[in-house]
């Protein structure tokens, strides 16, 4: 950071008009009139504008007139606000240029000698500066966005559309120096109330034929601990909304000239809007709804053609202001940031010591780990995992199976926490995770097969095989698509996310959806096995006595019409049950019995039930295979089991009661209301109805099943996990899947 002291420079014939605004400031006058006086460059002239200010700036400023005749002072009769403020003093400027300061801040020794051959060399429009953040603790913090004024280095003089970057900085008044005879021709005005500085420092962005960027802290913002107009909760927020529209009445009076930048204007203005009601000091609680509303309107009013949402957590925001969901985006907002910052410190510590605790018990366990990696592979040995570690499942499992028919030489060890122990079927060979034979196995196992990524610490050692099976087709957004959607990527590391996906050599794919997403949400140079899922070949193998069984041991009733409910995990609301099971059995009567299938990040823990009752909790059944085997219709929301079940070609009906909101927020791949795989209800009554009247397996429910079994259902014929095992563990070429239907016949 640079402060820009030094000898005086030669004079210039530039001359510097300092336009200072004053109200209430009575204790921080003096060290702001000061540091201008104090300047070596010497052309200047203070206007200074006391805005009535109630205690003693106004003799202040008239002290340091009588004393020194570069300073003028009016006087105003009424508070006018420091927007109009700085029209009456800029209408008195005389200088060639023009610098808009607050009187509670203070400019930089030599600023000014800094600035005036800056001016004279380049003649630009507008000159921006650096800046440093005075804190209320007396410690000073370098501009962020400082990088902007040097990288890459600037030419001379520019335009807004050579350098757009130049939007990012603050637009504020007092970091720019523009020059007088511009600002008056482009008659523009500082607003009034706050955000006064907006409706001139954009403006005078697009129309700048001479933009020039001075890489040196000039300027001193002095950050209050209490007072500031911008950090109170007051309705004057809404000023806002204001100054924008003049922003936008200004483009729109110059025609076509600026529509370059309506999109990146328009992005700012909405990023200002949120970062305005994500403040809990700002707007009062009582008015942020009708804030919100406002920020809505400003939306579907201004949004210009062409306008795409940006990613991250910017995106998710913008897309609830377009929608006008306050209550949805009112449960997502951050925690109150001022309790958080209030436990940070604590927070840290904490944090700290458990770190550190946790690295140094880490430690025997990640040099066992090294030791092991340094010993040769054994060609013999393949690890299988499930779903971090949860248990026995999966497309990991059903390849486990195959091989140890087609593969025997070849030895499966699954890792497994230690509560899923006793799931296990007998005969498995198994290491609990994190123990010293799971170490040692996963050091030396020459396959390692998962449906999710093993932790970052497992290395890829040259001669490995890594086999990433996935376990869904793709609904929702995944890999890098979910840099979009923030609320469904919490905890994610992409760049670790691309790290592993790089490791990997062979990934499985159930259809071309599925290809074609897996290859862009997941780089990397593996072989892509368009195989079909293992899983689901036991939905081509299963004879009525295996069925027969699976429904009698979970207590379904010879007769029963099977419904099983899986809803998938919502990330962006505890939203609650989306619908009574026990009524909705009542409803559809005895003839029907419920099995309810939780996902396994919102499962409570209770057993499935193997009585005769009508609404079954499966929620904790090892092989959700045998669940879609007993079903008769399968209802879901936005779960990928829907993908799998539809190999079955029985009835599926979405209930979908928050779709536009599931949508918005966490992403899809495709519009699942425009290609459902059957009926579609929205609320527990439509269900009700589509259940108990037929209409779940009716003509338009199969013509759609149809379609969507086209689509999706492309590579599944019963013998995946035997393709997967000859290509991965004995290095055949495998034969063409056997038994599939062509797609015209899919459905039929």
């Amino acid at each position: 950071m640079a402060t820009a002291s030094g000898p005086a420079t030669p004079e210039s014939d530039v001359l510097i008009s300092v336009v200072l605004p004053v109200y209430g400031v009575e204790e921080f006058l003096r060290p702001c009139l000061d540091a201008i006086l104090a300047q070596p460059f010497t052309r200047f002239e203070v206007i200074a504008v006391d805005d009535a200010s109630p205690d003693g700036c106004p003799e202040i400023l008239d002290e340091y007139a009588r004393r020194d005749p570069r300073i003028r002072v009016l006087h105003l009769a009424d508070n006018v606000g420091l927007g109009d403020a700085r029209n009456t003093g800029f209408e008195q400027a005389r200088g060639d240029y023009v610098w808009f300061l607050d009187s509670d801040d203070w400019i930089a020794d030599g600023s000014l000698a800094a600035i005036a051959p800056r001016l004279e060399a380049s003649h630009p429009d507008v000159l921006f500066l650096d800046y440093a953040r005075s804190l209320p603790e007396g410690t000073i913090e370098p501009n962020p966005r400082a990088h902007l004024l040097r990288e890459p280095t600037p030419p001379d003089t520019f335009d807004l559309a050579a350098r757009p970057s130049v939007l990012e900085l603050m637009m504020t008044a007092w970091n720019k120096v523009i020059r007088r005879d511009f600002l008056a021709t482009l008659d523009v005005r500082f607003g009034r109330g706050l955000y006064e500085d907006l409706p001139v420092t954009y403006p005078i962005l697009l129309a700048a034929e001479r933009i020039a960027l001075l890489d040196q802290v000039c300027y001193f913002y002095r950050e209050r601990r209490a007072g500031a107009i911008t950090t109170t909760v007051s309705d004057r927020h809404f000023d806002v909304f204001d100054q924008y529209e003049k922003i936008f009445a200004f483009l729109d009076a110059h025609g076509d000239a600026f529509d370059a930048f309506r999109i990146p204007l328009f992005d700012r203005a909405m990023w200002h809007y949120t970062t305005i009601i994500d403040d809990p000091s700002r707007v009062p609680p009582h008015r942020r709804r009708e804030f919100f509303h406002r920020m809505a309107a400003h939306f579907i009013r201004y949004r210009p053609a062409g306008y795409a949402f940006p990613a991250g957590a910017r995106g998710a925001k913008f897309r609830l202001v377009a929608r006008d969901d306050y209550r949805l985006y009112t449960a997502l907002r951050p925690v109150n940031r001022l309790r958080l910052q209030a436990r940070r410190s604590a927070a840290t510590t904490k944090r700290a010591a458990r770190t550190t605790v946790r690295r140094a018990r880490a430690v025997p366990s990640f040099l066992y780990y090294e030791l092991q990696r340094r010993l040769p592979l054994d060609d013999h040995l393949a690890v299988y995992a499930a779903y971090w570690y949860r248990g026995y499942s999966c497309n990991p499992r059903a390849i486990y199976e195959r091989a140890r028919e087609l593969a025997p030489d070849i030895r499966g060890v699954w890792i497994v926490r230690e509560d899923a122990v006793a799931s296990l079927p007998p005969g498995v060979d198994f290491a609990v995770e994190g123990s010293r034979s799971a170490l040692r196995h996963l050091a030396r196992a020459k396959y390692l097969v998962n449906n999710v990524n093993f932790p970052h610490t497992i290395a890829k050692r040259p001669g490995s095989v890594h086999l990433q099976t996935l376990h869904g087709t793709p609904l929702k957004v995944m890999g890098l698509d979910q840099e979009r959607y923030p609320i469904g990527a919490k905890g994610m590391n992409f760049t670790r996310l691309r790290e592993h996906s790089a490791r990997w050599d062979f990934l499985l794919s159930t259809n071309p959806h599925s290809s074609d997403t897996w290859q862009r949400v997941y780089p990397g140079s593996y072989e892509l096995l368009e195989y079909g899922y293992p899983r689901n070949d036991r939905y081509f193998t299963a004879d009525p006595e295996e069925i027969a069984a699976i429904r009698k041991g979970l207590g379904i009733a010879e007769g029963q019409t099977a419904i099983l409910y899986a809803p998938t995990h919502r990330e962006y609301a505890d939203v609650g049950p989306l619908l009574d099971p026990d009524r909705l059995a009542a409803a559809l009567g005895p003839d029907h019995v419920l099995m309810l299938r939780s996902h396994y990040y919102d499962a409570d823990g209770k057993q499935p039930q193997s009585g005769g009752g009508r609404v079954l909790d499966v929620s904790k059944h090892p092989v959700v295979e045998d669940l879609c085997l007993a079903a008769d219709v399968l209802v879901t929301d936005y779960s990928s089991i829907m993908f799998d079940y539809a190999d079955l070609d029985r009835p599926i009906v979405v209930y979908a009661p928050d779709w536009q909101t599931y949508r918005t927020t966490r992403g899809v791949t495709f519009d699942l209301m425009e290609q459902p795989p059957g009926a579609v209800a929205t609320t527990e009554e439509d269900l009700t109805r589509v259940l108990s009247s037929g209409e779940a397996n009716d003509e338009a429910a199969q013509r759609a099943r149809a379609a969507f079994r086209r689509r999706f259902c492309t590579f599944d014929d019963g013998h995946a996990a035997e393709r997967v095992v000859r290509r991965v563990f004995l290095g055949q070429d495998p034969a063409g899947r056997e038994g599939v239907p062509h797609v015209d016949d899919l459905g039929s």
